[in-house]
């Protein structure tokens, strides 16, 4: 035991130290701080006066200016509009000049106005939206105006339809717990997604190193194979959960300060301020396992290659699961209640992404995510001895070859060894 705890800690440390580690890891908390705070940085650079893009509007029959600057400021644009009083050539002139953002030239066509923007660069589309938008509404008064229909009678015409979403499920969830959930399903998915790539990597290219140096021929004299295969795992989840506990520390203290900038948009519609205890535990769990799961597989994969060239190569098909996962797990954010989503919810692989969704998104039964957990906790213990027994035949292989001969190769040297 006292030699496991030697790999471990070897694995551990020597990744923790590395280069790599310490400069990814410092760029991605950096990111992380300058996002959270990028509205501070911003204020930072305003010199206190209004930044608001300044739009010239030739109103040729100087009756739509007031009703169009009503509906921007009703629309809460940061657009100041100028009513310009010279000449069409004399707007765009002054547009080149960086006098104006652009100038909108109004006409009439039956009563009804109609707009022409111009701009140095019809790139950017957010202003003209704007205006577009703000003019749209300017022609719908008018319209209905000339057709003698009450402006109120347009306004319950356009108003937005009453539509409320029921459950007639008693345990099902309300949009609410379904918003909360939704936060913490999606942070998960990604977490597993990146950890599992990035981790299974870096352990099938820690034991292919290994063997490139010649350094697991004397380990091997030592330490036996299924030691050093945990001993490189659990090495390795454990840097896992140094470098996300610094991106979560990080991240919970930048939210916590800017909370009130981060409010509303897409940080209320995953709802990450409000995390059920029962998803936290889950989340925990099917993490835990998939990359258990994960890890074992890439360290018997690692090990059947010389070169760390190749370790990327032997662990494609791992990762095309992954990805699989991923993508059937995006699918089901909006569709949870699919066969599509229920049946992968089982397979091994697929789990702990896809069973994670549904307990985060649905009322599952228990025995659903016992047996999809039992499955999982059986699919570990299986591919741990295959596992073991190919890292064992595997550690002493060298040399290229497909990976159809190397299993075979590594079962006749384990069964040798054995």
């Amino acid at each position: 035991m006292n030699k496991f705890w030697i790999v471990l800690g070897h694995t551990y440390l020597s990744r923790l130290k590395s280069k790599t580690f310490l400069i990814t890891t410092g760029i991605i908390l950096l990111l992380i701080f300058a996002l959270t705070n990028f509205q501070n940085v911003m204020d930072s650079f305003d010199d206190g006066e209004s930044k608001a893009p300044k739009i010239a509007v030739v109103d040729e029959e100087g009756s739509f200016f007031k009703d169009l600057e009503e509906q921007v400021n009703a629309q809460q644009a940061e657009l100041e509009l100028e009513s310009f009083q010279g000449e069409a050539e004399e707007a765009k002139q002054a547009v080149q000049d960086g006098e104006y953002q652009g100038v909108l030239m109004l006409q009439t066509s039956e009563g009804i106005p109609t707009g022409t923007y111009y701009t140095e660069q019809i790139a950017e589309s957010s202003i003209s939206g704007r205006l577009q938008q703000a003019l749209q509404q300017v022609k719908v008064s008018v319209a209905t105006e000339q057709a003698g229909i009450d402006q109120q009678t347009v306004n319950g015409i356009f108003a937005p339809v009453s539509f409320e979403k029921v459950a007639l499920d008693k345990k099902a969830k309300t949009q609410e717990e379904l918003s909360e959930a939704r936060g913490l399903v999606y942070v998960m998915l990604f977490l597993l997604y990146i950890g599992v790539i990035m981790y299974g990597n870096m352990i099938a290219q820690e034991v292919a190193q290994e063997k490139s140096s010649r350094v697991m021929e004397i380990l091997i004299s030592s330490v036996s194979p299924v030691t050093q295969m945990f001993g490189k795992i659990i090495g390795i989840a454990l840097l896992g959960i140094t470098q996300f506990g610094l991106i979560l520390l990080v991240g919970v203290q930048s939210v916590s300060r800017n909370m009130d900038q981060l409010e509303g948009g897409i940080f209320t519609y995953f709802g990450l301020g409000d995390a059920n205890a029962t998803t936290l535990v889950y989340a925990v769990i099917f993490f835990l396992l998939g990359y258990l799961l994960y890890a074992t597989l890439a360290a018997m994969l690692g090990s059947l290659v010389s070169r760390t060239e190749d370790a990327q190569q032997v662990v494609t098909p791992m990762i095309l699961l992954i990805v699989a996962a991923f993508m059937i797990a995006m699918y089901g954010l909006n569709a949870p209640e699919t066969t599509l989503v229920t049946v992968t919810s089982f397979i091994p692989f697929f789990a702990p992404m896809l069973m994670f969704l549904r307990v985060g998104m649905l009322d599952v039964p228990l025995w659903e995510v016992g047996v999809s957990i039992g499955l999982l906790i059986g699919t570990i213990l299986l591919l741990a001895v295959i596992g073991g027994r190919i890292y064992r035949g595997g550690v002493l292989m060298y040399g290229k070859g497909n990976v159809v001969k190397s299993f075979k190769r590594a079962f006749q040297l384990s069964k040798k060894e054995s």
